[in-house]
């Protein structure tokens, strides 16, 4: 008697058809006869096509789900599946069988092994000051990339000598082969052994290169940094990655960018964040205070009463948009005041008369009343 054809397939009951087609689709990779050689193999691969077979089609996965085996025991009898309604499943399973048929892909993938590919890109980190950052600039940076070899000008061969036509695959890069299999026969189409794909065998190499027609060198490039970058913008550098095998173009070169702290400024996006600590007086009477600035030293107007975590703003001083330097933010400065732990006698009396005159109470050492009504705390 047949097995549980749900538990066959490891699908609960109320599994949907597309939950089907994949446990199939998983078990037939595993006890293919192609695929796997241990004893019972090949009749456990017929179990999951008879059960993929009854519980795929609607009709009858009803007809076993209300009377078991009986009702559907006059269904074809089991063994290979229809791969028709899989779509690309077919050749999936194909491919991870016999690496391509038919000089389909296998041809494809040789002949892009034979001729010019392009190269790898390359990753460099660089960090920046921060006003490198904001204002951007030239920049030198040295890189390891692989160039093509001056020497044999990346042919890989002696000067003097040529690459010779490979014997195995007659120049084509792949050799082919006859297989039989229970979809049929087909072609099997692999990449040539002797030359790895190549088409030719390098008698003598290189001495340059090893025969790789490729060299490691470091060189120096300058790059442009635009004014406005942050942390994690990538640059791209065309053309400076790895050269290419066999005069590929080479591929490009990645630079992400990573900026400094800055012990005065905080950047959030295109602004600028920074304190300025001003004495109480100050934030009194109002002054005028040099301030620093990624642009430098800039006058700044602190009002009379400007109380504590006030926030004043220079506009257009922060940092440029990316894209669009013309475009600036703002430079935010948080004002901080200085309380005195400790005054001087002279400097005790005229507040405790300016104590007087406002009306305030103080204790005797302090004139914690005057300033608590000053800056509310």
């Amino acid at each position: 008697m047949a097995g549980d054809y749900y538990d066959i397939l490891g699908v609960s009951r109320d599994a949907d058809k597309e939950e089907i087609k994949r446990a199939y689709r998983r078990l037939a990779r595993k006890y293919h006869p192609d695929v796997n050689k241990e004893a019972g193999a090949e009749e456990r691969f017929k179990e999951i096509n008879r059960a993929y077979e009854i519980l795929s089609e609607p009709e009858t996965r009803a007809r076993y789900d209300r009377f078991g085996e009986a009702g559907v025991s006059s269904t074809a009898s089991p063994g290979y599946q229809d791969f028709g309604d899989f779509g690309g499943f077919a050749a999936d399973i194909f491919e991870s069988f016999f690496s391509g048929f038919g000089g389909g892909m296998g041809t494809q993938t040789a002949a892009r092994k034979r001729g010019p590919t392009r190269g790898d890109d390359l990753r460099l980190d660089l960090k920046l000051d921060f006003r490198e950052a904001i204002f951007g600039g030239e920049k030198e940076i040295r890189i390891s990339h692989l160039e093509t070899c001056k020497t044999c000008s990346g042919t890989g061969a002696k000067p003097g000598t040529r690459p010779r036509t490979c014997p195995t695959c007659n120049g084509s890069g792949q050799v082919r082969r006859a297989a039989r299999t229970p979809f049929g026969s087909f072609t099997q189409v692999s990449v040539c052994p002797t030359c790895n794909g190549a088409g030719q065998i390098i008698e003598d190499k290189c001495e340059s290169c090893g025969g790789r027609g490729l060299r490691q060198e470091t060189k120096k490039l300058k790059i442009t940094i635009p004014a406005g970058v942050d942390n994690g913008t990538r640059l791209r550098v065309s053309a400076e990655g790895d050269a290419g095998q066999r005069n590929g173009p080479p591929g490009d070169l990645y630079v992400y960018l990573f900026v400094n702290e800055d012990p005065q400024f905080h950047r959030e996006g295109i602004n600028i964040l920074s304190t300025l600590k001003v004495s109480y007086l100050q934030a009194i009477l109002g002054s005028r205070v040099n301030v620093n600035t990624v642009d430098g030293s800039e006058e700044l107007l602190v009002p009379p009463g400007t109380q504590p975590g006030t926030v004043l703003i220079l506009e257009g001083k922060g940092v440029p948009r990316l894209g669009n330097p013309v475009s600036r933010g703002d430079h935010l400065i948080t004002v901080q005041v200085d309380i005195p732990t400790k005054v001087s006698a002279e400097e005790r009396e005229l507040l405790e008369k300016l104590a007087k005159i406002r009306g305030d109470r103080t204790e005797k050492g302090g004139i914690e009343g005057f300033f608590g009504k000053v800056f509310g705390t």
